[in-house]
């Protein structure tokens, strides 16, 4: 039965129903993503929420043989000895709580999804490397930000990297967005016109999911409205 929560919520809008069902894919058909509609998606996220106008993204798009030729390169740099870091940490170490737990309940419930034990060395690395080839989506993202700028610029790229996603879920696309690759960044300088400025924040998968895996992954749970609300007033 529905908790008191969940029957207390109105029904959901188009947007929010693409919201909910919006998740981080790794696993998608050898399918064309049409530029139309990449340039589409681009168009839309545009639109994100930024400080002063400042709008501090920049996003590279890659698909086909560039894409390729991106992938082979960080294959490569990911087979040798000595693993590269990022320009930036995205966790501290050591992780607090609850987070801390949060990230171990999650990878227990996604290589679980997929048959692979905690002390399978072997499997969870070949899973990993699949990050380098953007999970095999046929299109690639890489996002920049100024270096120079300063944390609330990162949360207005946050925002419209969020709208990439919302947009491409909205046409029948999935994505995952991907830190792990920022550790390669070198890489992306080689391959891309990066500016001196421009420290790469995140990769990003995009294509069209495989339709058995969204059938049998894994739902990650979230907190309640409780954990993390605080309603006055009211």
């Amino acid at each position: 039965m529905p908790d008191a929560q969940t029957e207390s919520i109105p029904e959901m809008t188009e947007v929010e129903q693409i919201m909910v069902s919006r998740f981080a894919n790794r696993f998608y058909l050898n399918r064309e993503v049409e530029l139309e509609v990449i340039t589409a998606i681009l168009h839309t996220a545009r639109h994100a929420g930024t400080g002063a106008n400042v709008q501090p993204w920049k996003v590279y798009v890659t698909t086909g043989a560039a894409k390729a030729t991106l992938t082979d390169a960080i294959i490569a740099a990911h087979k040798q000895p000595g693993q590269p870091s990022s320009e930036y940490s995205y966790f501290p170490d050591p992780l607090p709580e609850p987070y801390a737990s949060r990230r171990r309940e999650f990878g227990s419930i996604f290589y679980g999804s997929l048959g692979i034990a905690h002390d399978d060395v072997a499997s969870r690395a070949a899973q990993t490397e699949r990050n380098c080839r953007f999970f095999d989506a046929p299109v690639g993202l890489v996002f920049t930000i100024d270096r120079r700028l300063e944390k609330g610029s990162w949360l207005d790229l946050g925002m419209f990297i969020q709208n990439i996603m919302l947009a491409a879920k909205s046409r029948g696309l999935d994505t995952c967005t991907q830190e792990f690759l920022a550790r390669y960044h070198a890489v992306f300088r080689s391959c891309l016109p990066l500016a001196t400025e421009e420290l790469v924040v995140c990769g990003m998968a995009m294509g069209f999911g495989d339709p058995q895996w969204a059938r049998r992954r894994p739902q990650m749970p979230k907190a309640s409205i409780e954990e993390f609300a605080s309603l006055h007033g009211f």
